[in-house]
């Protein structure tokens, strides 16, 4: 079993950075994939990024590529999401999730889950 625990949101004026968290705990997270998903009121729970187990291949939705990265210290147990230029439209409960071995983007593929970190951008 893993446990996910996500941390560094918050609400931050357009244009500027966040760094989102993800600490697992009840496993190493070297063989798994982790993926950063996020959910705004009202619609579906998105793909945002996900990265391999060894960190060799990161993978991004088009609406956040060029702005997004998503790393992974195997050490430390850890992932995150560094966020820059951020956008009102990138306002949302952001989730971190891990799948062993492989990287799906698609939540339903996801075995474990975070409970969310808010993210909040004004205009």
């Amino acid at each position: 079993q893993v446990q996910l625990v996500e941390s560094g949101g918050g609400l931050v004026q357009a244009g500027g950075s966040l760094r989102l968290s993800c600490a697992a705990s009840g496993s190493t997270l070297s063989s798994y994939g982790m993926g950063w998903f996020r959910q705004a009121p009202g619609k579906e729970r998105e793909f945002v990024a996900a990265i391999t187990w060894s960190g060799a291949s990161t993978f991004y939705a088009d609406s956040v590529k060029g702005r997004f990265t998503i790393s992974r210290d195997n050490a430390k147990n850890t992932a995150a999401l560094q966020m820059n230029s951020l956008k009102p439209e990138d306002t949302a409960v952001y989730y971190c999730a891990a799948r062993w071995q492989v990287v799906p983007i698609t939540p339903d593929d996801y075995n474990y889950w975070g409970q969310g970190t808010q993210v909040t951008v004004s205009s």
